[in-house]
């Protein structure tokens, strides 16, 4: 690649006790090998940087993935809450509801017995109606064979 011209003016630049231009390849070939190390060098140093670059945008990457994963999680961990909160809520109302019913449910037997007792001791013939089954056994339906419909809609606190 370099010419004879460029070779001189570099082997002027060198003391005078080195000989002027030999034709082995070790001499010729200096010039060529050091710029092809410099070359070298620079690609080297370029692919370096590429790679520092890409492990930089990968790093970036994980780390946006990081916190849009972090967000999902406390947005879970912000319905799995509302989700519990609504469970003990509903919970509570149900053992209200439960209460209540054994309430009126032995309200209804102690007016019966006190009917049939009227009943008994007054001679009068009293239609007095039995305690139907759905109240004492609220977990048998009277139509087991009939679907029972729900929606979302019917828990709006759930819905995100």
């Amino acid at each position: 690649m370099s010419s004879g011209f460029q070779f001189k003016a570099t082997d002027s630049a060198k003391p005078a006790a080195s000989p002027p231009m030999q034709n082995s390849s070790g001499s010729e070939g200096d010039p060529q090998i050091d710029d092809r190390k410099r070359k070298r060098m620079i690609s080297n140093r370029e692919s370096a940087r590429r790679s520092r670059m890409r492990k930089q945008q990968r790093l970036d990457e994980l780390l946006n993935q990081v916190t849009a994963l972090q967000t999902e999680n406390n947005q879970m961990i912000s319905r799995i809450d509302a989700t519990a909160q609504q469970y003990q809520k509903i919970e509570g109302e149900n053992a209200v509801l439960k209460a209540q019913l054994d309430e009126l449910t032995e309200r209804l037997q102690y007016l019966n017995s006190v009917l049939h007792f009227v009943e008994d001791f007054s001679g009068m013939a009293m239609d007095i109606p039995e305690i139907p089954d759905p109240l004492l056994k609220p977990w048998q339906l009277p139509c087991p064979f009939q679907p029972v419909f729900g929606s979302a809609d019917m828990f709006p606190a759930l819905i995100v």
